[in-house]
């Protein structure tokens, strides 16, 4: 408990401080010469149809994110799945190595990592936070450097590291909403096996549940939203998307599903929010998205709390 404790605090720390440079930025005096500061913004906002297939994107995985990260916050999974996102990388640079679709590259090295996990969980010959820590370290290195051993292919980091825009795609939409409905769908089938095994594993096992095969199912389905996710928001910074507006919304949720509706609208509210100031003030996807869920999780905490029953 004070582990996490102190991890939430410095956390939040952090994101204060970046959020005080944030409201800087956006409250900067504009031009005299410009009348309407922000006739720009809404121009693009109009015009630019790769603004709008960027929100489309991120509505889509904020919808998902939602109901999946309300288990990543009850089980205490945000370290797995910082583990399985840093793995994003190398499944970028086997993409392109291989020259296939970069989701599916991404997909495929996180379903390798969420088995590897899945495997020496079950051993449990080591810690868990050192097997994640291994793992993690371990794909992020990988990745880099086999990007760096592909002098022939030009690669922009900071856009898969941190997000971009301008890089969806129409593919990319039928790829997010194709696979997020998939998700939603396998998500709502193991529902209750899976509230069950979150609030008491051997109970859930001595009553039926198939505790192995909900489990891995689970990390399969963080594998996907990792893999959807990675153009919005960014490889270090998917697994906010699945923890902070979940995170806000259970201030205000009575059950598990309103705080899985909840999570859903603030994720989606954040997209908005935070693709609207990148393409602003010309910053990066995933950070803008962070730090206007952050804006709500504040607001959440200075809110009157009613506990999740």
């Amino acid at each position: 408990e004070s582990d996490v404790a102190v991890r939430l605090l410095c956390c939040n720390t952090i994101s204060a401080t970046t959020l005080v440079f944030f409201f800087f930025l956006m409250i900067r005096r504009p031009p005299r010469s410009t009348l309407f500061p922000y006739t720009t913004l809404f121009r693009s906002m109009i015009l630019d149809d790769f603004f709008w297939r960027a929100v489309f994107a991120g509505m889509g995985v904020a919808l998902v994110a939602g109901p999946l990260g309300c288990f990543v916050v009850w089980r205490r999974m945000s370290y797995l799945g910082d583990t399985m996102a840093h793995s994003a990388l190398l499944g970028v640079a086997l993409g392109f190595f291989l020259e296939v679709n970069l989701m599916l590259g991404v997909f495929v090295i996180a379903v390798l990592v969420a088995m590897l996990l899945f495997f020496f969980q079950r051993q449990k010959q080591l810690a868990n936070d050192a097997v994640l820590g291994t793992l993690s370290h371990a794909s992020l290195a990988m990745g880099v450097l086999l990007i760096s051993l592909m002098v022939w292919v030009r690669i922009d980091l900071m856009g898969y590291l941190f997000g971009d825009i301008l890089a969806v795609s129409l593919v990319d939409l039928y790829w997010i909403y194709g696979g997020g409905f998939l998700i939603l769908l396998i998500l709502f089938r193991l529902w209750r096996p899976l509230l069950a095994i979150t609030f008491d594993n051997d109970l859930a096992q001595a009553e039926g549940v198939p505790v192995v095969r909900v489990e891995l199912i689970f990390m399969l389905l963080i594998a996907a939203v990792i893999a959807l996710s990675m153009k919005i928001i960014g490889i270090l910074l998917v697994t906010s998307l699945l923890i902070i507006p979940v995170s806000a919304a259970r201030r205000f949720s009575r059950t598990p599903e309103q705080m899985a509706l909840g999570g859903a609208l603030i994720g989606m509210a954040s997209v908005g929010l935070g693709l609207g100031a990148s393409l602003q003030i010309d910053t990066p996807s995933g950070p803008s998205i962070v730090i206007a869920a952050v804006l709500f999780f504040f607001a959440a905490n200075l809110l009157p709390m009613r506990k999740l029953q």
